[in-house]
């Protein structure tokens, strides 16, 4: 772990930039409160810029899930197994809407080529390092003070409606477990599911138990992570819009020019008054500008040689009461659908899109995902249903974060990272506080190079 509040002040040797004393963090997800916190801890002066609120994006209403041994590519063989016809279906589990979109049109190219069994195995490759350390990393951060808990289950289960369906997910651990990783994981019969979790129906009929997982509350740990953060000095400015970026030179400090909002500005003293809509521009100076704004990193990424386009994956997500409720985080692989219990309700929550980040809430959608998983459960009332919600994960084509120093050596990516932001989160927070404090890029950033 990295805490060197007597951060040296001299340039270090080959570094093409001094040791930095100070950071801008652009976005309050979990990638960029878990970097802010790294490098406070780290000795430098930090300020987190967020366009909404702490975890309005993404990390708000995902499942929750930290799942090292299933953080896969997203590109795979099966979805061109499956066919593409499929994925223009506003039922299917991943869908594309048809519409004129140069950007939609070079993320789609390059992620059915990547979507081959060779490129696949190289890409599991890459996160097999990440996933070993990853649930060590949640670690470090609840001995720094995250209050708010990660859960080990009794069991994870991923769940079938059809006898043998669940040959092409074990199939899936089998190649997981050639490229490297272990997974352990076991079939059961329905019978068995259902003494584990009883809100499963009759309709499903196997099961696999997982081991070696966890699950958090995304809402509840993305507040106790800005708060522990804050408690370390970094300051965090809600309801800014970042404008553009400057990289600076080498003799030269970065530069963020801001429009704010309703801003608030929250820090370890004080919770300031909203400043006024409209305000003029700002103009903030950092040693280091750190990007990780999900969906929305490509825009600012561009003029820093980032090639790569990143595409909003767009997931939905709301709670339901169910009774019984269930204690275990349930899987519905043939649905794509993740259920997880939170607060006394039953979190379901699913689908991918590619669409724009900021269009609308699909009604399509929400039906699509109620149509796959009523039938798997019992005593759950689909007509409660609270927080309903889509958010938009950063993907890429190649299905690898952009994680590392961009062709500004005073700017830093760190996006992209799919449905497993919330997993990788931590780990990435601290990879990129020691790149950026040393100088030397840890060996597990090669293959997420922003500039591949």
């Amino acid at each position: 772990m990295l805490n060197r509040r007597n951060l040296r002040q001299h340039p270090v040797p080959g570094r093409a930039i001094p040791t930095p004393r100070s950071a801008i963090v652009v976005g309050a997800g979990v990638v960029g409160l878990a970097t802010a916190w790294h490098l406070r801890r780290a000795g430098l002066e930090v300020t987190v810029l967020e366009q909404d609120k702490v975890a309005a994006g993404s990390s708000w209403g995902n499942a929750g899930w930290l799942t090292p041994p299933i953080t896969t590519p997203l590109p795979e063989p099966a979805i061109l197994r499956t066919g593409l016809k499929a994925l223009y279906s506003p039922n299917s589990p991943l869908y594309v809407p048809l519409r004129p979109d140069f950007t939609m049109i070079r993320f789609m190219l390059g992620f059915l080529r990547h979507s081959t069994a060779g490129a696949w195995k190289k890409a599991m490759g890459s996160y097999i390092p990440w996933n070993r350390q990853s649930l060590e990393a949640f670690d470090e951060l609840a001995d720094g003070g995250v209050q708010a808990p990660t859960k080990t289950p009794k069991a994870f289960l991923a769940c079938f409606n059809e006898a043998g369906q669940n040959r092409m997910l074990m199939e899936e651990f089998e190649q997981i477990r050639d490229a490297g990783q272990p997974v352990a994981a076991e079939l059961i019969d329905g019978d068995a599911a259902r003494q584990i979790a009883p809100a499963l129906s009759a309709n499903v009929v196997e099961a696999i138990r997982l081991d070696g997982v966890r699950f958090i509350n995304p809402p509840e740990y993305m507040t106790s992570l800005a708060e522990a953060a804050i408690a370390e000095g970094v300051q965090v400015r809600e309801k800014v819009t970042v404008t553009d970026v400057d990289g600076g030179t080498p003799g030269r400090p970065a530069s963020v020019t801001i429009q704010p909002g309703q801003q608030t500005s929250r820090s370890e003293h004080s919770e300031t008054d909203p400043a006024p809509a409209g305000s003029a521009q700002e103009i903030l100076t950092a040693d280091a500008v750190v990007l990780a704004s999900g969906a929305w990193i490509g825009d600012l990424a561009k003029k820093f040689g980032v090639r790569s386009v990143v595409q909003a994956g767009r997931g939905y997500s709301f709670s339901i009461p169910v009774d019984p409720a269930p204690e275990v985080p349930l899987y519905f692989p043939a649905q794509r659908v993740a259920c997880t219990p939170l607060d006394g309700r039953l979190r379901v929550a699913g689908m991918m899109e590619f669409r724009r980040p900021d269009d609308a809430l699909d009604p399509r959608r929400v039906q699509a995902i109620i149509g796959a998983t009523q039938p798997m459960l019992q005593g759950a009332d689909f007509t409660d249903r609270a927080d309903e919600w889509v958010g938009s994960r950063p993907c890429t084509p190649d299905g690898l974060p952009l994680v590392g120093r961009t062709n500004s050596p005073r700017v830093i990516m760190a996006g992209g990272h799919g449905m497993w932001g919330v997993t990788l989160g931590p780990l990435t927070g601290r990879l990129l506080a020691e790149d950026i404090t040393t100088g030397v890029a840890p060996e597990m950033l090669a293959p997420f190079n922003p500039l591949r």
